[in-house]
């Protein structure tokens, strides 16, 4: 990985400091989604005195609701209510039993294709809505996952799979995180209906789970419509940097600061290319 520059090292730093050193109120909650079932999920209220929006954050498969800290303080920064959500029908105890029976990649393959793993999700994504607008008042939501969050989120916004599954398109903002191209999860051009702006992150070194390239997962951003999408990539980050493990400093602050730059840009109701920052390269359309 190219090292980034003195002065933008210094404006990302800053940042990812200013992030992670503000005092955010965290509160774990238990919800409640529609068949009854009880979930764990993990609010940031908003620094801001004034609430922005909602942040939903769905993991990726073998996440939990105390996971991805440095999107909910993200997003708490920036103003919204988030809401990091557990997913019990593809979290940890699911992955470890999936994985202990089957092996790492055809346990993982089997769960990610899961028809009844994201009908969960959904209810699990509409329960942390539901609490979060009874005490946010703003019209903005925005649904923010990571791998198999990523492709929570792009079926919600729209994207055709081939798992059977529909999203209600429920949210105004999508971002997903390591979203997958074509494969065992969605068909090609399956992203050609979403008409909401979408901001997909991903990374040189995030390669598929069949040992694609990283490059695959730039394929909803070509075959999604004109009009607010964003597609940014960060040399060097790998799959598991996006979800906070590992050396992920750089990514974390890339990441926090991209999401923030689209999301300001929607405020603004300009979605044309940001200023570039060395380190990650975005491309909008």
């Amino acid at each position: 990985m190219f090292p980034l520059a003195r002065s933008v090292l210094g404006i990302l730093f800053s940042l990812f400091l200013g992030v992670v050193g503000t005092a955010h109120s965290q509160e774990a909650l238990q919800l409640q989604r529609q068949d009854q079932k009880l979930i764990e999920a993990t609010a940031y209220s908003p620094a801001s005195p004034t609430c922005r929006g909602i942040g939903v954050i769905s993991p990726g498969a073998g996440g939990t609701a105390k996971g991805y800290r440095y999107l909910g303080e993200a997003m708490s920064t920036l103003g919204y209510l988030a809401v990091v959500v557990g997913h019990p029908e593809s979290g940890r105890r699911v992955v470890r039993e999936q994985v202990s029976s089957k092996g790492l990649r055809e346990g993982l393959a089997e769960l990610i294709t899961e028809p009844d793993a994201y009908r969960g999700r959904f209810m699990d994504i509409a329960a942390a809505k539901r609490w979060a607008k009874d005490r946010c008042k703003a019209e903005e939501s925005v649904l923010i996952g990571h791998s198999m969050g990523a492709a929570t989120a792009m079926m919600e916004a729209g994207a055709r799979s081939k798992v059977g599954v529909q999203g209600t398109d429920a949210f105004s903002v999508y971002i997903a995180l390591s979203p997958q191209g074509d494969g065992l999860i969605f068909p090609e051009n399956a992203w050609s209906d979403i008409q909401k702006p979408v901001l997909l992150l991903t990374g040189t070194k995030d390669t598929e789970l069949g040992g694609a390239s990283w490059e695959t997962r730039t394929e909803p951003f070509k075959n999604m419509p004109l009009g607010c999408k964003w597609l940014g990539v960060i040399d060097g980050s790998s799959h598991l940097n996006f979800a906070g493990i590992g050396l992920s400093r750089n990514t974390e602050a890339l990441a926090s600061l991209t999401i923030g730059n689209f999301l300001n840009a929607l405020h603004h109701s300009d979605c044309s290319s940001p200023a570039q920052v060395q380190g990650i390269v975005v491309s909008t359309k």
